[in-house]
C-alpha cells in the first residue's frame, strides 16, 4: 500500500477506505476518519521524499489547498449539523465514496484521450485561467476528500493532469502528494472532532506503510512515464470493479 502511494499518489483512500469497509466490516465513518489520518502520515512522508528531489510545484499545491482546506471545514460543519453516527450520515459516506472511485477508475483508464482533450480546450495555456480552475478543483477535492477519504491522490492527479498536461508526471504525482497532507489533516481532525477515529488501526496502519511510500516516493523517479501511469490507471480500475462486483 505504502509503495503504491507513493510511486502514484493514489492509494490512501482509494484502497484502504474500501478495504476497511468491504473486507474488515468497519463502520463508513470510522475507516473515513482513520484512512484520512493514516494518510495525513504516509503522505508527508512522500512529500519530505518529493521535496528532497525538488519535484513538488508548491505554487500548484497552494492553489489547490485555497480550494480545499475551507471547502473540508465546511464539509466536517455540514456533517456535524447532521449528526453522526446515523443510518442516512453513512449511506452519504458510501455512495460517496463508490461515486468517486468508480468515477476515478474511468478518467484513469481514459487518461490520454482526457489530456488531449483538455489540450483542445485551452488551447494557448492562461495562467489566469489555469490558476483558477485550480482553486476549484481544490474546493471540489475538499468535499470528495472529507466525505470518503477518496479524491487527494486519484482524482486529484487527474485533475493536474488535465491543467498542467506539459508536466511531467512526477512532478505532478509530487504536488498532488504534497496537497494532501494538509487536506487529509484537516479533514482528519474534523473526523476525530466527531469521534470517528480507530486509534489502534491507524497505528498499525502508520508503521506498515510509511517504509513503503519512502520507497515507492523514491522510485518514482526512476520508473518511466508511461509505466506510472500503467500503474495509476490499474490500481483504479481494480478498486472501481471490486465495488461494483
Amino acid at each position: 500500500m505504502g509503495m503504491l502511494v507513493g510511486m502514484t499518489g493514489v492509494g490512501g483512500g482509494s484502497l484502504m477506505t474500501p478495504l476497511l469497509v468491504l473486507v474488515f466490516g468497519f463502520n463508513p465513518l470510522a475507516a473515513v476518519g482513520t484512512d484520512l489520518l493514516f494518510a495525513a502520515g504516509t503522505k508527508s512522508v512522500g512529500t519530505l521524499v518529493h521535496a528532497a528531489n525538488r519535484n513538488v510545484s508548491w505554487r500548484v499545491t497552494g492553489l489547490l489547498a485555497v480550494g480545499s482546506l475551507p471547502a473540508s471545514l465546511l464539509t466536517i460543519m455540514l456533517l456535524d449539523r447532521l449528526g453522526i453516527p446515523n443510518a442516512v450520515t453513512a449511506k452519504i459516506i458510501l455512495v460517496t465514496l463508490g461515486i468517486a472511485l468508480l468515477l476515478t477508475a474511468i478518467l484513469a483508464v481514459f487518461q490520454p484521450q482526457i489530456i488531449a482533450f483538455a489540450e483542445r480546450l485551452r488551447g494557448t495555456p492562461h495562467p489566469r485561467r489555469t490558476a483558477v480552475l485550480t482553486v476549484i478543483a481544490g474546493i471540489l477535492l475538499g468535499v470528495l476528500v472529507s466525505l470518503s477519504s477518496v479524491g487527494a491522490g486519484a482524482i486529484g492527479m487527474t485533475a493536474l493532469l488535465m491543467l498542467y498536461p506539459r508536466r511531467p508526471l512526477a512532478q505532478l504525482v509530487a504536488s498532488d502528494i504534497a496537497h494532501a497532507v494538509p487536506l487529509t489533516l484537516i479533514a482528519g481532525i474534523g473526523h476525530w472532532y466527531l469521534g470517528s477515529i480507530n486509534w489502534t488501526v491507524l497505528i498499525a496502519l502508520l508503521i506498515g506503510s510509511l517504509p513503503g511510500i519512502a520507497a515507492g516516493s523514491i522510485a518514482s523517479t526512476r520508473v518511466p512515464e508511461t509505466t506510472l501511469r500503467a500503474i495509476l490507471a490499474a490500481v483504479l480500475f481494480v478498486v472501481g470493479a471490486r465495488l461494483v462486483v
